[in-house]
């Protein structure tokens, strides 16, 4: 029996670093979703962008892909896929809010996983608590800055406990199956095939062989007619899809710098790591620090967006890398205004976009830092139904390449490079790569 297709929605575009050579699809449409499917890849990623909206326009999003999949799927005469919702591995997304409305909309299911490990990124499961290397040590993530997040905060890593407190006491924390790594080393396709009734179930994962393991097991139960969906980070995704190494290494991704012409980085992350590279960055010879004063987007009447552009174009006239990025500070707003929060970092991400939009059109390539930022700027910035991903130019980090007909920037390498992966010097060990096309 032939697998059936994995279809990934992904609430940023970072769910896919850890594969390779598939389609990350921007938009939904009936011609789209069928270009997606029939792709030769084994995985495909509807980048639903969720991540940036308040819940209830993520619910309407996450309700609209799903019937448009199955009416694409009806329409191809597809009866089977295996679904799963991508999120973020230091656990903050609408969750479980896209995991319900998938299993109203596509369901039944046997079974819901948790599995948040993300090897890439640093982040372990064990004993069913979620770690985040911080250092040398592993440290829960409810004790990092990840879990006071003011949209997604939460205050256990104990997985169990973590459901309990996001489905507020829908699901006790009693009710959640535990797949322990001793269980997934053994062997768990009997444990699988016993669930049923959308059981939220917890996978721990130490090791890529680890969510190997357990894939192999998940692929025969599903063989054996159980219907599963998954809630993960993107290890799993590697484990699921089975593909091999990517055709061109990391380390000579460079070769797709299209010119010798200064790229551009555009970051728009804020978490303690992203500054930290930044900071890094800018100490490199021959790049521009451009700062996206943030605070001024406060008067509704601030006009920010040509000034930023001369200083860019400005910059890369001269033959230096404009690095654009956002004020490092981060606003607060009155208790209990994720809304207004949120409707703010769309502002702040419309004038970023605003800037991809009119970058000068020989930029040798693109570096976007930042989960929702890299979203918009393949979407909004770039306006892209659909584009390749050409693999992972480091650990977690994914470059893909825009079609050789789009209008303003054929042939362009862009890094989607999330907020929270890499070290200190990473950000800057791809600029040098990229710069140098490959050749260091």
């Amino acid at each position: 029996m032939a697998l059936p297709p994995i279809v990934v929605l992904d609430d940023d575009p970072t769910g896919s670093q850890t594969v390779h050579s598939c389609l990350l699809l921007t938009r939904w449409d009936p011609e789209t979703l069928k270009l997606g499917l029939q792709d030769s890849s084994p995985i495909r990623f509807i980048l639903t962008n969720t991540r940036s909206l308040p819940p209830a326009k993520a619910e309407e999003v996450t309700r609209s892909v799903c019937r448009a999949l199955k009416q694409a799927m009806g329409e191809l005469g597809w009866e089977r896929a295996l679904f799963v919702s991508r999120s973020d591995s230091t656990l903050r997304g609408h969750y479980p809010l896209e995991t319900d409305v998938m299993a109203a909309e596509l369901g039944p299911f046997d079974a819901h996983f948790l599995v948040p490990a993300f090897f890439e990124g640093g982040r372990i499961t064990g004993n069913s608590v979620h770690y985040l290397r911080v250092g040398e040590r592993w440290v829960p993530v409810h004790e990092t800055e990840f879990a006071r997040d003011a949209v997604f905060g939460y205050h256990h890593s104990y997985l169990p406990d973590y459901v309990q407190e996001k489905t507020q006491g829908r699901i006790r924390a009693e009710q959640v199956e535990r797949l322990t790594l001793e269980q997934i080393r053994a062997g768990c396709l009997e444990r699988l095939l016993s669930l049923e009734g959308n059981v939220c179930c917890v996978v721990d994962g130490e090791t890529q062989a680890d969510l190997d393991r357990f894939a192999q097991d998940v692929w025969a139960a599903i063989e054996q007619g159980k219907r599963f969906l998954f809630r993960s980070a993107a290890s799993l995704l590697t484990a699921l899809a089975q593909l091999p190494p990517q055709p061109v290494p990391p380390e000579q991704m460079g070769q797709f710098v299209r010119s010798s012409q200064p790229g551009v980085v555009i970051v728009g992350s804020h978490v303690q790591k992203s500054s930290q590279q930044l900071a890094r960055l800018l100490q490199e010879p021959e790049t521009q620090g451009i700062e996206v004063e943030v605070r001024r987007l406060l008067d509704p009447d601030a006009e920010l967006l040509p000034g930023i552009l001369a200083q860019v174009h400005s910059a890369y006239e001269k033959g230096l890398t404009p690095v654009v990025y956002t004020s490092r500070e981060e606003l607060t707003f009155e208790k209990g205004s994720v809304e207004r929060r949120l409707a703010f970092g769309q502002k702040v991400s419309r004038l970023l976009m605003g800037v991809v939009q009119g970058l000068p059109p020989g930029i040798g390539y693109l570096i976007s830092k930042g989960g929702i930022t890299s979203n918009d700027t393949l979407s909004v910035g770039l306006n892209l139904p659909a584009v390749r991903l050409l693999g992972q130019v480091y650990p977690g980090i994914s470059m893909v390449i825009t079609p050789s007909d789009h209008p303003r920037f054929p042939n362009l390498p862009v890094v989607l490079f999330p907020g929270n992966v890499g070290e200190v010097d990473t950000l800057v060990l791809i600029h040098r790569r990229l710069k140098s096309r490959g050749l260091i």
